[in-house]
């Protein structure tokens, strides 16, 4: 089957503006008889359920939290990006789209890429419009801070809690819309299975959480929102309930999966502590603006410190290997995710490691510190020799730009990072693959679309820090909804779509067939052993470094597990009810079958790229080394099981930029 990205014909700079001029509309009488089922309300999903419903469609929104605003988008800390150039400092639309393909390693869609850059800076217009108390300078402007990847201040922020307030203005948009009745809001709702209707996408299975009762919805499309599956490897920052279930049931039905392989791992996370957790903590790439990573040059002081014999602030500057900026002096401590996240791990590796477990490196703010004291007291009039002056003031700069994630740490840690410096490692995070889409964000399945992080669009083998929430919103509020209105206009007579058909009876069953299994099957061992067992051996084989022969054997080890799972797992309770681990296991069975898809991704791209390192493919430096024939993004559908799944190939083609070496020294 090829694949058609629709990508308009055009220049770059007009393909969307000119697309937009000549799409088919549906008139505003007609939404009204024309339903939407929005699966997932974060900032794409919530974003889109409270646009489409102003447009006029009726909106049926699922999310199996309690509240639209307990969405994991909640939990982004860093900022924004947009190119609206507010620091003067040589942004512009075309220098976001550059940033962002070459932070991808050249991997991600150049036409879609350009659109997310083009409506970067509507998306703050939104915003503001809606309340989002953006940081703001003493003047009154907006205020910017710089992220991984790029030379100019363009991320927008709010503290360290940036996600929760653009959560908090797509909430309020469709609380309106709730109000109305344009909005029908389903909390507590978790989709099972995606119901195809004539070749197109006419509805889903739903699970009522709380009484375990089994639903039907009808609509005329349906959009996913529902975010990545990072939690494949059981500890990730992702929240606990984050899952991949609704995007893989939808690859079960026809969707293609493209590049499931390539994950972010994020470089500034808390280390792990012990086999007890079950998730990791996330601090903010924002800090890296202003703290120093570095681990000690002598395996003395490493050994000490470890040892608790030395304090990290007893190593003088010299004996400090500072090593992002040793390798990288261009971007210093503001290199990509991936790049920052393999120097960590390679200086851990050779036996730096700064805590007891030997995996964890030193981010440090005394610098900062110094640095904005000196300043503040020199603005304020006081002696800015004085050390203890210019430590108060440094400490008071430092909380106001990032207080709330330096008293997340403390708390974690019982560590005081403004004494002391933070010790962070890298972990899983975003996931760049999902879905397959075209330009309009609609799967191959007819009728099915899919944004934000769930889909593969935009950021190709690595996401650049603080576009998640871009692309979230960007599909969201301003592409979505033109688009959608495109294929919608083919159904304005259609009339409601019923739930009574062979295929709603199908996907029910099958629904309820696997609850059945599981809650009957009374094996030995719970939903987290499996879980937590598959996670090791994706981080071990599947993790920040990859090779063939670990690769193959992850691809045997998970379908073996897949079996013994089905055989053996033990689910207590019963299913009317609310039984968080029966929609656990539901989820970690997906799971189960997309770490199999994801090895043999991994297998079959033989190249290193972004968040993808392949160890037999590297540079002499140990930098990702990409290849010329894997320039494409790899679409795999379904076939039964996914040892079967066939590969089909998007060739990506660069007609605006130069495709070259990667390099961020």
């Amino acid at each position: 089957m090829a694949l058609d990205s629709k990508i308009p014909k055009g220049p770059l700079a007009d393909k969307w503006t000119n697309y937009k001029n000549n799409i088919n509309l549906v008139n505003p009488a007609n939404k009204r008889n024309i339903d939407v089922i929005v699966v997932g309300t974060g900032l794409a999903g919530g974003s889109a359920a409270a646009t489409l419903a102003e447009l006029g469609y009726n909106v049926k929104a699922f999310c199996f939290q309690d509240s639209p605003r307990r969405a994991h988008s909640i939990a982004a800390q860093g900022g924004i990006n947009a190119a609206k150039n507010y620091q003067g400092d040589g942004d512009s639309t075309y220098r976001l789209f550059y940033d962002t393909v070459k932070g991808g390693d050249y991997r991600s869609r150049e036409a879609n890429v350009y659109r997310l850059a083009e409506v970067s800076a509507n998306i703050i217009d939104q915003c503001v419009a809606q309340g989002v108390p953006f940081a703001r300078e003493y003047g009154g402007y907006l205020d910017n801070r710089s992220f991984g990847g790029v030379l100019v201040s363009r991320t927008f922020y709010a503290a360290g809690q940036t996600g929760q307030q653009l959560l908090l203005g797509a909430y309020s948009a469709m609380n309106r819309q709730i109000g109305r009745g344009k909005i029908t809001m389903y909390n507590r709702h978790e989709m099972l299975d995606v119901v195809v209707v004539g070749g197109k996408a006419r509805g889903i299975i739903a699970r009522n959480l709380v009484t375990g009762e089994v639903e039907r919805h009808s609509a005329h499309a349906v959009v996913l929102g529902t975010g990545g599956y990072g939690n494949v490897f059981f500890l990730s920052t992702n929240a606990m309930g984050s899952n991949v279930t609704a995007a893989w049931k939808a690859h079960k039905r026809g969707a293609f999966f493209a590049n499931p392989c390539y994950t972010q791992i994020h470089p500034t996370c808390i280390p792990v502590s012990g086999e007890h957790q079950s998730k990791l903590t996330l601090m903010s790439e924002s800090l890296r603006n202003d703290g120093r990573i570095w681990v000690p040059k002598n395996m003395d002081d490493v050994l000490a410190i470890r040892e608790g014999k030395l304090k990290p602030t007893d190593i003088p500057a010299e004996n400090r290997d500072y090593y992002l900026e040793r390798r990288y002096p261009a971007f210093g401590n503001l290199v990509p995710r991936d790049v920052a996240s393999r120097a960590a791990k390679e200086r851990c590796d050779a036996g730096y490691g700064v805590n007891k477990t030997g995996e964890a490196v030193f981010l440090d703010f005394a610098s900062a510190i110094e640095r904005y004291g000196k300043e503040r007291a020199h603005v304020r009039g006081y002696d800015e020799n004085d050390p203890k002056v210019v430590k108060k003031f440094g400490q008071e700069v430092i909380k106001e730009k990032y207080g709330n994630l330096f008293q997340m740490y403390e708390k974690i840690v019982d560590q005081n990072p403004y004494e002391t410096p933070m010790m962070i490692y890298p972990a899983v995070h975003y996931t760049m693959g999902g879905l397959w889409v075209d330009y309009n964000l609609m799967t191959n399945v007819p009728g099915l679309y899919c944004i934000g992080e769930a889909n593969f669009s935009d950021h190709g083998a690595n996401r650049l820090g603080a576009s998640a929430l871009m692309q979230g919103l960007a599909d969201g509020y301003f592409v979505l909804p033109y688009t959608i209105g495109d294929y919608l206009a083919q159904d304005i007579r259609t009339g409601k779509i019923p739930t009574d058909t062979p295929e709603f009876d199908e996907a029910e069953k099958s629904v309820k067939d696997n609850l059945e299994h599981l809650i009957n099957n009374n094996g030995t061992h719970s939903v987290d052993h499996f879980h937590k067992r598959l996670g090791k051996i994706m981080w071990n084989k599947c993790g920040m470094a990859r090779n063939a022969q670990g690769l193959r054997e992850a691809i045997v080890e998970i379908a073996e597990l897949r079996e013994e799972f089905w055989k053996d797992v033990r689910v207590p309770g019963i299913q009317n009810e609310y039984n968080e681990e029966l929609a656990k296991a539901m989820r970690v069975a997906d799971y189960l079958e997309l770490g199999e898809l994801f090895a043999k991704d991994a297998l079959e791209r033989e190249e290193s790229a972004g968040g993808h390192f392949r160890e037999e493919f590297q540079t002499e430096e140990g930098e990702a080394l990409r290849r010329p024939e894997f320039q494409y993004v790899a679409a795999w559908e379904f076939k039964g099981a996914p040892k079967d799944a066939v590969l089909h190939k998007e060739e990506l083609e660069f007609e605006n930029i130069e495709v070259k070496e990667r390099s961020y020294k």
